[in-house]
């Protein structure tokens, strides 16, 4: 029993910090899906087609520019009913759109006109910021500074010193790899208001491992 609490390799400390940087979004990003099912792929072809110049147009006159727009190529497959039998519906020329905007006031129009035009799905609407690489170096300084204070704290809680920065590690908060840290709480300064509606949250997250002076 002695053993299994005992450290194993002791040798300095090692800390978990984690910060929040918020900013409001200044674009958006929409995805959608035109799809249409005709009898022959002819037909099906024709279809879609119409169907994507309406929501070109759409997207123009809503001061969308052609470079801000990703289209897959049209896809066309047989389809079916569910269940059995199967029964065959004809075939489904099928188009995805990525649109990107900065005009954030123009979201909800711009959705509902593109659906008039023709768009079968909106696969999602995203808001997010522009200078987002910024905003994480931010976030990770905050992150590093966060846990040194941690460790500092320890510290000076143990009486002892502080030494130099012996390990760097970089961890993504928003996957499972960090889970066993965060429960040891992030050190930094974020609060409910963070996650506030109408704000873009990039987060950071660092393991600091310190050495102990002794001298």
């Amino acid at each position: 029993m002695l053993n299994s609490q005992m450290v194993e390799r002791p040798w300095g400390v090692t800390v978990f910090g984690a910060a929040d940087v918020k900013a409001r979004p200044d674009l958006v990003r929409v995805r959608f899906k035109v799809s249409r099912v005709e009898q022959t792929p002819s037909e099906s072809f024709a279809a879609a087609s119409e169907a994507i110049g309406a929501v070109r147009q759409v997207l123009r006159g809503h001061g969308v520019p052609d470079a801000a727009v990703e289209r897959s190529h049209l896809d066309l497959q047989s389809s079916h009913t569910y269940g059995t039998p199967r029964e065959f519906l004809g075939y489904q020329c099928e188009a995805t759109f990525a649109v990107e905007t900065r005009d954030l006031d123009d979201v909800q129009p711009l959705l509902v006109d593109l659906v008039a035009a023709g768009a079968n799905e909106i696969a999602g609407v995203e808001f997010d910021v522009s200078g987002k690489a910024e905003l994480r170096a931010e976030a990770r300084r905050q992150a590093v500074a966060a846990a040194r204070r941690k460790a500092e704290l320890y510290a000076e809680a143990a009486l002892v010193r502080l030494g130099s920065v012996v390990h760097i590690e970089d961890v993504d908060p928003e996957k499972a790899g960090g889970g066993r840290y965060r429960g040891h709480g992030g050190g930094g300064d974020a609060s409910a208001d963070d996650l506030a509606p109408g704000h873009v949250v990039v987060m950071a997250a660092v393991i600091l491992g310190f050495s102990i002076n002794h001298g």
